[in-house]
């Protein structure tokens, strides 16, 4: 895998989403756990959050919700979709403010999503069933010649399962010719982790880093990694790079982004990279380009 470097972008990331995907590796972050992913020629979503669907739903409450930062593309804007990807049905994940305008704009895309949230995923995404793929860890889905997504077991604090034995909480492995990637989904540490994901040598791990509190807990808000663990599971797999994400959007539930480049400047493997409005890419431009949406 070639190294990852860095140039803006000339245009607005609607533009560029409004072209097709090349050949090459290039990811997008849309904010939170969300990104645009065009690897092979396909281009696939996962966990857009592109709404103020939770500022709604929790106005007025000690959690308000209100987003940091301003979504850095319309879901109607990103164009060329394969696959939209959901790991869980938490709505900053799984959005209906999101993805019936993202579906409506890609009529050929197929959502990926947890079998244990069918009835979430039907309902949220407005579309027929016939356009979902409903998945589980421990099997791989045959998208599409040239692409592999294997569903991973994810903790959000706890591996959790529907009254079936099916993970409420999953990752996913993303692998084509242009790269490996694993987004674990919202997770912490738990034993087997390692022994899962190192089999499918990943080259870039994407791991949530806001950490956790019991505080947040006790309030049914459960957590994810902190930036150490994120860097030793990055590591422990045999990944190159740590894309270290989920924060920036919920004032209540973040890490700072000193404290990400804090650790990262004193990681010498992997490389730690922080997520911001950019794209990472490999290919054979070898770049990774900001665009205009920065955080407010």
């Amino acid at each position: 895998m070639r190294e990852v470097a860095t140039r803006p972008l000339e245009r607005r990331l609607a533009n560029v989403l409004s072209d097709g995907p090349g050949a090459s590796l290039e990811i997008h972050w849309l904010g939170q756990a969300g990104f645009v992913i065009d690897t092979a020629g396909y281009r696939l979503v996962i966990d857009p959050y592109l709404s103020n669907s939770l500022a709604e739903k929790y106005r007025g409450t000690v959690r308000p919700h209100v987003r940091m930062m301003p979504p850095p593309v319309e879901p109607s804007e990103i164009r060329h979709v394969d696959f939209v990807m959901c790991s869980h049905a938490h709505t900053d994940h799984m959005d209906p403010g999101t993805l019936p305008a993202l579906m409506d704009a890609n009529p050929r895309a197929k959502l990926i999503a947890p079998v244990a949230a069918r009835d979430q995923a039907l309902l949220r995404s407005g579309v027929d069933e016939m356009r979902i793929i409903f998945a589980d860890a421990g099997g791989m889905i045959s998208t599409a010649p040239g692409l592999a997504i294997v569903p991973t077991r994810s903790a959000h604090e706890t591996l959790d399962t529907d009254t079936t034995g099916h993970c409420l909480f999953l990752g996913y492995v993303i692998r084509s010719a242009a790269g490996t990637l694993w987004h674990s989904g919202d997770c912490v540490p738990f034993d087997g982790l390692v022994e899962e994901v190192a089999p499918l040598f990943p080259d870039i791990a994407l791991l949530p880093v806001n950490g956790r509190s019991a505080e947040l807990r006790s309030g049914g808000v459960p957590g994810n990694f902190t930036v150490a663990e994120a860097i030793d599971i990055t590591d422990r797999i045999g990944a190159s790079y740590l894309l270290a994400h989920h924060y920036g959007m919920f004032d209540f539930n973040t890490v700072s982004p000193e404290a990400i480049d804090e650790m990262a400047g004193r990681c010498e493997r992997p490389t730690v990279l922080r997520a911001r409005c950019d794209i990472y890419s490999s290919g054979d431009s070898g770049v990774c380009r900001s665009h205009d949406a920065g955080f407010i």
